[in-house]
């Protein structure tokens, strides 16, 4: 390491998993869905109430915040059930964590103490990211009303035809979806990409080395939609908001202006009188009552994660939405335990990381800076073969205190690397196994050879991944043409959906995941409105 110091490249390497939410949090294995071992905070005796519902959703992301929008505007009450807390945003507030600085809000209750190679603080919080540790994977899912919305970059992608009908059943219209669906959500999110104005402020180096270095290598560049009011970012450039777009945003934006799920579709929800949210109530059992019906057992928590109550919930429907890991760990009990009969025996398998790899590019050359603006501005689609599709994009350092010459790049794609859940009767709980060379043939052969082409022969790359194996974007568990159908139903279960990335084939054909999360979302509970609200439930 002779461009930079060894405390520095580790700085860097820290700020590179935590810009993208992904990182290695160890320690000992969870005991029940959700993530955590709660013996700790369980008190010995806690009210227990019970509650009916004619739909509930578990989950405020993507696919949560899209059904209950759609429920609740054709007239259908719901409550949401979501574990985390809300997380209130405006100019200069100080709302989420810094990467650089962390403290509490940045972990969920009872994850291990190490994140992104430091010592995080002990105490117990409702925070952002939850580590479920797994066979030769460590996943990062969020937690709080809007789900990965709050923490993701907010590249909002949509798949190319080709790429999306090699990787998804065929009984999806990838037609209707471009005609429809893509353009529903873009409209929902506000997506819009970059001003010039501020990519050409001098915090914007490193995108504007990206790009020139792509072009120079003779790969596609675009400027990537994001669901960002960008005005936010040059009012802080001309000083009218404390710096947080312009000082490479990680977790969150504390000055708003980003369009996530809790003030978009959920705050839409809320707004027809038909939403009753429920933060910091933690979903632990999912049943089929004799009647049918299905049974939702829950923990209403305080901000330590303590129990104050348990919370019985019958419901005619019930929409699963707690994430990839959350929802398909809570079906894989409900089958362990016998309290849902006949699952479909798909269930647990065809999960996949979307290919994810994080580098660190280190090179003096270009003056990447150490303040970095972001969240994300130019991306590269190498989609042209459909099996080896993938994605490259410059993620900005969070500001540092020094200048380390580094910036972050990410890479993911349409790999066929699978992996499954096991449980563990034992831990009593599913158990995430990856096999070691998941995704090497995408990453290997295709990712680093592109990333390489942009950084050039001189610059010092670093492959994140290979010190901390790790993904932002789990998919599948529950998926499509295989658990569920095309619009979430679970396969002999009525009433029960999935939809969320659970629902997805492993992979979101070279995109990442959100904008396919929720079109397809929108896309079934369209159907499931239309075939199964006054019928089914």
């Amino acid at each position: 390491m002779s461009r930079i110091s060894r405390r520095s490249f580790f700085g860097v390497a820290g700020a590179a998993a935590a810009v993208v939410a992904a990182g290695s949090v160890t320690g000992p294995a969870a005991t029940r869905p959700g993530g955590f071992d709660d013996t700790a905070v369980r008190p010995a005796r806690v009210p227990q109430t019970h509650e009916e519902h004619r739909a509930v959703v578990t989950g405020s992301g993507f696919g949560g915040g899209v059904s209950a929008l759609r429920l609740t505007q054709a007239g259908v009450p719901v409550l949401m059930l979501e574990r985390g807390r809300r997380w209130p945003t405006g100019p200069n507030a100080d709302t989420f964590p810094s990467a650089t600085a962390p403290d509490r809000r940045m972990v969920w209750h009872g994850s291990a103490p190490e994140l992104f190679g430091r010592t995080m603080p002990v105490d117990p919080y409702v925070g952002l990211i939850e580590a479920v540790t797994g066979q030769n994977m460590t996943v990062l899912c969020a937690a709080g009303l809007g789900g990965g919305s709050l923490v993701y970059q907010g590249m909002t992608l949509q798949p190319e035809r080709s790429v999306f009908e090699t990787h998804f059943p065929a009984g999806l219209d990838y037609g209707l979806l471009e005609r429809e669906y893509f353009p529903r959500v873009a409209r929902m999110l506000s997506i819009a990409t970059a001003p010039d104005a501020l990519i050409e402020t001098p915090n914007y180096a490193a995108p504007r080395a990206f790009a020139a270095q792509a072009r120079r290598a003779g790969l596609p560049v675009e400027k990537i939609p994001m669901p960002i009011d960008w005005q936010y970012a040059l009012d802080e450039v001309d000083g009218k908001m404390a710096p947080a777009y312009t000082s490479g945003a990680a977790f969150g934006i504390n000055n708003g202006g980003k369009h996530t799920v809790d003030l978009t579709y959920v705050a839409q929800a809320e707004a027809t009188g038909l939403l009753d949210v429920r933060t910091q109530h933690q979903v632990t059992d999912v049943e089929r009552g004799s009647d049918g019906r299905w049974i939702v057992r829950v923990d209403r928590i305080d901000e330590t994660g303590r129990i104050l109550a348990h919370l019985v919930v019958t419901t005619d429907a019930l929409i699963m939405a707690a994430g990839t890991m959350n929802t398909t760990r809570l079906l894989m009990r409900a089958q362990a335990h016998g309290t849902v009969p006949d699952l479909p025996d798909g269930l647990g398998a065809d999960w996949g990381s979307n290919a994810d790899r994080i580098y660190v590019w280190t090179d003096p050359a270009h003056g990447f800076g150490a303040d970095q603006g972001g969240p994300v501005v130019y991306v590269s689609k190498n989609w042209d073969d459909p099996h080896t599709a993938h994605t490259v994009i410059q993620a900005s350092v969070p500001a540092l205190p020094l200048d380390t010459a580094s910036t972050i790049l990410v890479g993911y794609g349409a790999s066929e690397g699978r992996g499954r859940f096991v449980y563990d009767h034992a831990a009593d709980l599913a158990m995430l196994h990856w096999p070691h060379e998941g995704d090497h043939v995408l990453q290997t052969g295709h990712i680093e050879p592109t990333v390489r082409k942009i950084v050039g022969p001189d610059a010092l790359l670093t492959d994140t991944n290979a010190l901390m194996p790790s993904t932002w974007h789990p998919l599948g568990g529950a998926a499509m043409d295989r658990v569920c159908d095309l619009s979430g139903r679970v396969l002999g279960q009525p009433g029960l959906y999935v939809l969320d990335g659970a629902l997805m084939p492993g992979n979101t054909a070279a995109c990442n995941p959100s904008m396919t999360i929720a079109a397809l979302a929108e896309h079934g509970i369209d159907r499931i409105i239309a075939e199964d609200v006054g019928t089914v439930f």
